[in-house]
């Protein structure tokens, strides 16, 4: 099974590029090899005969045909064919003095280079020879045996063949073998992603520890799994939440409708119906706050982000609910350091924002409400604390969640959406949201990436406030 998979696979079949690619580079290398080594030990016998029939020519030109006869016969003296080859002969090419019997035939003109065959005993004996007319007419003849040449060469052609099949087997090998650990891999990732399609969304991809590209392909997918899986959790927990917090406003709409049918007075008629226009207000505003959280979520950063004044923005919202902070005994102060450029949607940052001081303002008791903006080693931050009870440390992750309340601020009016839009405000400009102790009080903090910095590679930035 597995081995058909690797045999199908786009990676078995770009192995097979790779092998053909390298192997032609090998065997073409390995050609180049071969005929460099032969022409270097023909060119370098070549020379040697050469330097040995200058040398008989020299004894000619100072002994005469005599004096290199006797040379000659010296030079063949117990020798076999296959450690030199000399022959004297006369302009009729009888020979006088050598170790062949005859001059061999087939070399023609005054002089020049040929590979001859001789008889030799009961074979023959291939050599390689020079040959030169003398002044007197007589011929002289050097060579070598090829034989050696040819064993040599035979040696380097065989090592050749045999080095470039082992090189293709070994690639092929290699081929296979990274082919199917790919496969598998990929196998692992398949597995993994059928189970997770089981509606097991608990299952991961396997990691393997060595931090290779798989391992962080596989780092990214379990992130996005992750991801997904806490998205599928919120949305079973909005339903809940929808339906548990729904109920209580539908069952008081729908005995303030039966009380309205059953009442006589019209002024206490009139009362009830308009009871029942604001509860369906709060509940259509609260599935308005969900789908503005929906929308967010949705939301392609490189579209939507312009370069931001937080400095200017925190500060209009804290101009805008400064008298709500009245009303309660307080008021918001604003701190801000002159133009933060941030990278993001001017809309949902004073959203993020006005919910923040808003929830300050309504959970926070009476006081002040501070708004803080800073560039905090370059990273724009603004914060929002009160001087109210504070939120438990084990409450702080959970409020976060949609219509997630806790008991305390249950009596108040709300839907648990306001943090939940802060959130999702934040992950879209990649923005840590800490919550802190303000001693006493709530303080929380939204801390924006540089403005330069990418963003879910956003569009190149463009000013958003020119002016009001």
């Amino acid at each position: 099974m597995l081995l058909s998979r690797t045999l199908k696979s786009s990676t078995f079949r770009l192995a097979l590029v790779c092998i053909a690619v390298f192997s032609g580079t090998v065997f073409a290398l390995l050609g180049y090899v071969y005929w460099a080594t032969t022409d270097f030990v023909r060119t370098r016998s070549d020379r040697e005969i050469s330097a040995d029939r200058a040398v008989l020519v020299q004894t000619y030109e100072k002994a005469g045909r005599d004096g290199l006869a006797d040379l000659v016969t010296r030079r063949v003296a117990g020798r076999e064919l296959e450690a030199g080859v000399y022959v004297l002969a006369d302009p009729t090419r009888g020979v006088l003095a050598g170790n062949l019997r005859s001059w061999p035939p087939g070399l023609r003109g005054p002089q020049g280079w040929a590979d001859v065959e001789v008889p030799d005993g009961a074979g023959h004996i291939r050599l390689r020879a020079t040959y030169e007319t003398l002044p007197d007419g007589s011929r002289l003849l050097v060579g070598r045996s090829l034989d050696e040449l040819d064993r040599f060469v035979g040696i380097i052609k065989t090592a050749l063949v045999y080095g470039g099949i082992l090189t293709l087997v070994l690639a092929t090998v290699a081929g296979v073998f990274v082919t199917r650990r790919t496969v598998g891999r990929i196998e692992a990732m398949n597995a993994a992603a059928r189970e997770i399609m089981q509606c097991r969304l608990g299952n991961r991809i396997p990691l393997r520890g060595t931090q290779d590209e798989w391992d962080q392909l596989g780092e990214n997918l379990n992130a996005m799994l992750d991801r997904i899986e806490e998205l599928v959790r919120e949305v079973g927990q909005v339903s809940d939440n929808v339906a548990h917090d729904l109920r209580t406003p539908l069952t008081r709409l729908r005995g303030r409708l039966e009380q309205a049918s059953q009442e006589a007075d019209r002024e206490r008629c009139q009362a009830l119906i308009a009871d029942t226009t604001r509860e369906l207000d709060v509940v259509l505003t609260m599935f308005s706050s969900l789908l503005r959280i929906s929308r967010i979520e949705v939301l392609d950063p490189r579209v939507a982000f312009r370069i931001v004044d937080l400095d200017r923005v925190a500060g209009e919202v804290a101009e805008l609910f400064d008298a709500a902070a009245e009303e309660r005994g307080g008021h918001v102060k604003f701190e801000g350091t002159g133009r933060v450029p941030v990278l993001g949607d001017r809309g949902l940052l004073f959203d993020a924002i006005s919910n923040l001081v808003d929830n300050a303002i309504r959970h926070g008791g009476p006081g002040d409400v501070q708004v803080t903006v800073r560039n905090d080693d370059q990273h724009p931050t603004v914060s929002v604390a009160d001087h109210g009870p504070g939120i438990p440390l084990e409450e702080r992750k959970h409020v976060l969640k949609r219509f997630y309340r806790i008991e305390r601020s249950r009596s108040n009016p709300g839907s648990g959406l306001g943090l939940s839009l802060v959130a999702v405000v934040a992950r879209l400009h990649q923005a840590q949201l800490d919550m802190g102790d303000n001693g006493p009080g709530l303080k929380i903090q939204l801390r924006f990436p540089p403005a330069g910095s990418s963003v879910g590679e956003p569009a190149r930035a463009r000013p958003q406030e020119a002016a009001g």
